[in-house]
């Protein structure tokens, strides 16, 4: 599906979704482009159409610290303003997904007074991105790079123990709002993150973990999709294939894996629908019964 901005993101996932959807499916594999599409309405797109027995995991394509282009692979050519998946069907394949963070909150929980969609502007009716500088110091000069660095964990409200992650993609000086990947609903709750970095290792292993889980019976062969987030690369700068080890760790003996640095991920938090994370490590683990080690 193209997409030519990021109002047409829901109806991109819509497309996909119907385009994929039938009885013998039993997951898709779902990669877009990082910066022009919001993740929050492109899985809310694929859900609307989709079984929620269906796992939908991915990612948006990154583009380190640079942000200037993103791209997918479609019919062999690399293209931006892109959104595809490829769909896994037959009662033979199994689909396991975890994902998992490790940042550490700082500093007090702050109202969502005003945004639109994925452009925060307001928090706690103050202007988003001088709040935010304010707590970033000499490296607010570095945005919207540095923000990788210092993500915002949401809560739908004080009840909710589910906090989904956001990223910075882009910052407005002249409205002074940050756009993220996904959506920061207003009356949510926002706290900053920062890295601890033996917790974005161990945050690896526990996703390695929980998508093995999903897993019975005799060893088969295993392909391991990685998807962590751009953030986690730059903080942890030479450990990061640390984080990579950590995985192959937990995963059955033998495990191929591939993988990218994402703008965002895609995964069920934890069953049922899928949703869009920032700045973890999310895995799937794709195998096919019957088919021996």
């Amino acid at each position: 599906a193209s997409v030519s901005s990021q109002a047409e993101s829901f109806a991109a996932g819509e497309s996909i979704a119907r385009q994929l959807n039938d009885p013998s499916l039993r997951g898709v594999l779902l990669f877009s482009d990082g910066l022009h599409v919001n993740g929050t309405e492109l899985v809310r797109g694929l859900n609307s159409v989709l079984p929620s027995d269906v796992v939908v995991t991915g990612g948006l394509a990154g583009d380190g610290s640079r942000f200037k282009r993103t791209w997918v692979m479609h019919a062999g050519t690399p293209r931006s303003n892109v959104v595809c998946a490829a769909g896994l069907y037959g009662e033979h394949v199994t689909i396991g997904h975890g994902s998992k963070g490790g940042w550490d909150n700082f500093g007090p929980e702050r109202l969502v007074t005003r945004s639109e969609g994925n452009v925060l502007v307001e928090l706690d009716g103050r202007p988003a991105l001088e709040l935010y500088k304010e707590y970033l110091g000499e490296l607010a000069g570095g945005l919207p790079a540095t923000g990788l660095l210092f993500p915002l964990a949401l809560r739908a409200n004080a009840t909710d123990e589910k906090s989904l992650v956001r990223t910075i993609l882009a910052v407005d000086e002249e409205r002074q709002s940050m756009t993220f990947a996904g959506d920061v609903p207003e009356g949510a709750l926002a706290r900053l993150m920062r890295a601890n970095f033996d917790r974005l290792i161990d945050g690896a292993s526990e996703a390695a973990s929980l998508a093995s889980d999903f897993h019975d019976g005799a060893s088969a062969d295993t392909l391991a999709i990685a998807i962590s987030c751009v953030g986690r690369r730059l903080v942890l700068g030479e450990r990061a294939e640390e984080e990579i080890e950590a995985t192959l760790d937990v995963l059955p003996a033998g495990t191929r894996q591939i993988g990218f640095y994402s703008y965002g991920e895609i995964s069920p938090y934890a069953h049922g629908a899928c949703d869009l994370h920032n700045q973890t490590m999310t895995l799937t683990t794709i195998r096919e019964a019957g088919l021996a080690a």
